[in-house]
């Protein structure tokens, strides 16, 4: 650590909308911000299929007070990244792509930032406040069965097109799922979903669903509910449901079981993490955690039920955050979409 750096106020790990949210809050307090990313900006949204639009408008999906526009309902995943592309220029923030925090250090009244590049180059970063916004994409719900590291097991989606004229394996019971089936069939695929359920999860989408349910009855889909994997090899999902097992042929196989938050960071630093909601220790107004000057955003917050948290409240965190370090009043929470529709 270079000991003539000037010390940061607010150090944000991880570059996504809450992430940049947080560092603009902070730059316009007149606080000195620093993003650091293990990947690029909104690098989970690079992670969303190729087709995907998303379920809030572009004005809930708006940062700093600029303007999202599109010239559809909805935003696409292309829209979304060259937005907030835009708005890391915009703003002119200090986002730091590619360098991964490996250890945050309490030393005194400060934090102690231990990061390295790609490349293995590696840096130490002092900051006053610290906040944690790493997401979930990178800590998928694994199985815990036999062949799950397979080459052709995936824990996200994108395209269907490479699986034309293929048989495909589709594990799962929410929206991702669903849609990453029916763009499947809709590309060629010879496709089966597996569920552990009797059919699909509660908060599936409600387009969605009628669609899926007309492809199972006319053939297109095959499904099987009650069954789970038993095991995956070259080839072939072994599955298991109370008829006993089954062999199902797969050149492909999608595992879209979800993601847990990423609190290695958190745990490593002395935050304690509830065992039964993956929710880290910490003060629900102002999202400090139990060591001082830590602070969480982003789907952090809700631990393993990321559907509490979506871009459009947690973009709200950093504001939140900023006026606990000016020892302002916590700003009211945003109403959400779904809110609003009930």
């Amino acid at each position: 650590m270079d000991s003539d750096a000037p010390v940061i106020d607010l150090l944000v790990v991880g570059a996504g909308p809450c992430g940049l949210a947080a560092a603009i809050a902070a730059q316009r307090a007149g606080l000195r911000a620093r993003v650091l990313d293990a990947g690029c900006v909104v690098s989970t949204i690079t992670e969303y299929p190729y087709y995907v639009s998303f379920f809030s408008t572009a004005e809930k999906l708006s940062l700093g007070g600029v303007p999202f526009v599109v010239a559809t309902e909805k935003p696409t995943r292309r829209d979304a990244l060259a937005y907030y592309r835009a708005i890391v220029r915009h703003f002119t923030l200090d986002v730091r792509q590619y360098e991964r925090v490996s250890r945050l250090e309490r030393v005194g009244d400060a934090w102690r930032v231990y990061s390295v590049t790609t490349e293995g180059a590696q840096y130490e970063t002092q900051a006053r406040s610290v906040v944690v916004a790493t997401g979930y994409f990178g800590s998928p719900n694994r199985l815990g069965v036999a062949g799950e590291e397979l080459s052709h097991v995936r824990h996200t989606y994108r395209e269907g097109h490479g699986a034309f004229d293929q048989d495909v394996v589709v594990v799962g019971g929410g929206n991702s799922a669903a849609e990453a089936a029916l763009d499947l069939w809709r590309a060629g695929a010879r496709v089966t979903l597996v569920h552990f359920g009797p059919t699909f999860d509660k908060r599936i989408k409600p387009w969605v669903l009628p669609d899926f349910e007309n492809r199972a009855k006319e053939g297109a889909i095959a499904t099987r509910w009650n069954s789970r994997v038993a095991r995956i090899e070259p080839g072939v999902v072994v599955v298991r449901s109370p008829r006993g097992e089954d062999d199902l042929a797969a050149r492909f196989v999608y595992l879209m079981t979800g993601f847990a938050p990423n609190t290695d960071l958190l745990r490593d630093a002395g935050v304690p993490i509830d065992g039964v909601t993956g929710i880290p220790t910490h003060d629900s107004e102002t999202l400090e955690t139990s060591m001082a000057g830590l602070y969480i955003a982003g789907v952090v917050v809700a631990g393993y039920d990321a559907n509490k948290v979506f871009i459009e409240n947690g973009r709200y965190h950093g504001d939140r955050i900023v006026a606990h370090l000016l020892g302002r009043p916590t700003p009211e929470a945003p109403t959400l979409s779904a809110e609003l529709d009930t």
